[in-house]
């Protein structure tokens, strides 16, 4: 059995079409299809349903998949180590983070860097289901998900802060001289806010429905960069994590006032897969993490837009 033979199983799994599996790996088509053929000879079973087109992996090819992705990990994970002995972290750390996340990836990629001039980080934004995935067939180092998640069952988990939630209102607006905000009155205003269909939105939504309101926002964003695209008008206010404050700030005309109410932020945390120990790549960004103080930089970074906001920075 080859290690090639393994990525060329992985890879069909992934693109779910023989011609893209083959583009994926630079061999032709024939190629992948008889490293696959190889591959069931050896092993004496059929892995792929065969039809006119790719029609998935037969409960066998199932098995063989879970394990060609742990054995790639392994051999991935001896690369890293035989590097760190050299003289340095090399390889890719794959990092995935949920999109909410994302403002704040950089207080760990950067130090992470820093620290491990040699190694490199793709950093993919996907859903919480998607991490929960990649990570269970080691496509992933780590993420940077909400520790909440019942789907990451035996992953490790290290808390990093705490989501709190934050209106973002015109400085002239009916909001301009409170201290403070309900989530029932954040309801009222004209609202800018990201999809129903986002992980962030349901929690928001739980905290509007804690407070006795619904939201009926009129603009809806996929993203919190397309969000942040429509507060500089004047018009919208939006309900925010501190965390994305380290990415974009607070637009001009526009000032922070916090949210009081029965609902608390779900935490945020990194998170590694199955693997144990855990790649070396992602005990280095654990080390990091512990050192980072995530937390409290995004705490400061709040603290200090609030007393800009009150005239205290000025």
């Amino acid at each position: 059995m080859l290690l090639r033979q393994l990525e060329y199983l992985v890879a069909l799994a992934r693109e779910r079409h023989f011609a893209r599996a083959a583009a994926a790996c630079y061999v032709s088509q024939p190629s992948l299809s008889a490293g696959i053929r190889r591959l069931e000879h050896e092993l004496n079973v059929s892995i792929v349903r065969r039809g006119r087109r790719y029609e998935g992996l037969t409960p066998e090819g199932e098995l063989v998949l879970a394990w060609a992705h742990r054995i790639l990990a392994e051999r991935d994970a001896l690369h890293q180590e035989l590097s760190e002995l050299r003289g340095g972290l090399t390889g890719t750390l794959r990092l995935g983070v949920v999109p909410t996340a994302l403002p704040a990836a950089s207080l760990l990629t950067t130090p992470f860097c820093e620290s491990h001039p040699r190694a490199r980080v793709s950093v993919d934004s996907l859903s919480s289901a998607e991490i929960t995935q990649r990570l269970g067939e080691f496509e992933l180092d780590a993420a940077m998900t909400y520790l909440d998640d019942e789907s990451l069952r035996g992953a490790r988990r290290f808390p990093l802060y705490e989501e709190r939630y934050v209106l973002l209102t015109p400085a002239d607006g009916p909001m301009a001289t409170a201290s403070t905000a309900r989530w029932s009155q954040a309801a009222s205003l004209p609202l800018c806010l990201l999809g129903a269909r986002m992980r962030n939105r349901r929690i928001m939504d739980e905290c509007f429905a804690a407070d006795g309101a619904v939201a009926a926002p009129a603009i809806e964003s996929d993203s919190v960069a397309g969000l942040y695209a429509h507060l500089p008008g004047g018009r919208w206010s939006s309900v925010i994590s501190h965390a994305w404050l380290h990415m974009f700030g607070v637009p001009d005309g526009m000032r922070v006032v916090p949210l009081e109410g029965p609902a608390r932020g779900p935490r945020v945390g990194l998170v590694t897969g199955p693997d144990n120990p855990p790649s070396v790549l992602a005990g280095a960004l654990l080390r990091v993490a512990r050192q980072a103080g995530v937390r409290e930089a995004l705490d400061e970074l709040l603290k200090t837009h609030l007393d800009i906001g009150r005239g205290d920075g000025s």
